[in-house]
């Protein structure tokens, strides 16, 4: 009999922006039932369109810090404008428990606190084909109008590719379905690893010998 260890993945994806990494794990999960991705809080205002509890839990500059100083967060980072994005720990926690991979899409830095807290976490890096490809997403989105903008995108990009030896699969995001494929298959592959085995009952050889010779059924044929 073997019992394997019944909780589940803490997956992170990262990458530099334009990547596609939202996509592939909006693809992955429409995917896997048995994957999930935790609301994280933030303390920027909601835009159009965006609802409460489903795209983040929005909450006061005031009430994020004093969760902060509650230990509540797996990951927090201030970033522009002085806003805070944070990866709630108990959510994460009590997922894990059931079973369910957590995937979440985090910036090397807060993948880094992570996996210091998380050593088993599993981390994924989702990279554009190539620069080019990578300046021309991010001209076409349109998020950036002003050169200084781009700039500064493609020198975060630079600095994320620094810590590429600290992940443990990287994946090109040519082909939307088949990078969330190869992503479906590092989560596949990961839950057969032998050290998540925790009871491995192998009968005593002899006596199984003993029992095939004199088994009825067996035919020396």
């Amino acid at each position: 009999m073997i019992k394997t260890r019944d909780t589940g993945n803490l997956i992170i994806i990262s990458g530099p922006t334009c990547a596609g990494k939202a996509t592939v794990i909006r693809k992955l999960l429409e995917k896997r039932e048995d994957v999930v991705c935790p609301i994280s809080y933030t303390s920027r205002p909601m835009r159009p369109g965006e609802i409460e509890g489903i795209d983040y839990y929005f909450i006061s500059k005031e009430h994020f810090e004093q969760k902060i100083k509650n230990g509540d967060f797996l990951e927090y980072a201030k970033v522009r404008y002085g806003q805070y994005f944070g990866t709630p720990k108990k959510e994460v926690e009590d997922l894990l428990k059931t079973g369910k991979d957590i995937i979440l899409e985090i910036d090397v830095q807060g993948a880094a606190q992570i996996k210091k807290l998380f050593p088993e976490t599993i981390l994924i890096f989702i990279l554009a084909p190539s620069m080019q490809e990578l300046k021309r997403r991010i001209i076409e989105r349109g998020a950036e109008k002003k050169i200084d903008q781009i700039i500064d995108r493609f020198k975060t990009a630079y600095k994320e590719l620094n810590a590429l030896n600290e992940y443990n699969y990287v994946v090109v995001n040519d082909n939307l379905d088949e990078a969330v494929e190869k992503v479906n298959s590092i989560l596949i592959s990961e839950k057969c690893r032998v050290d998540r085995i925790e009871k491995l009952d192998v009968q005593n050889q002899e006596e199984f010998m003993h029992e095939l010779l004199i088994d009825k059924n067996f035919s020396k044929e």
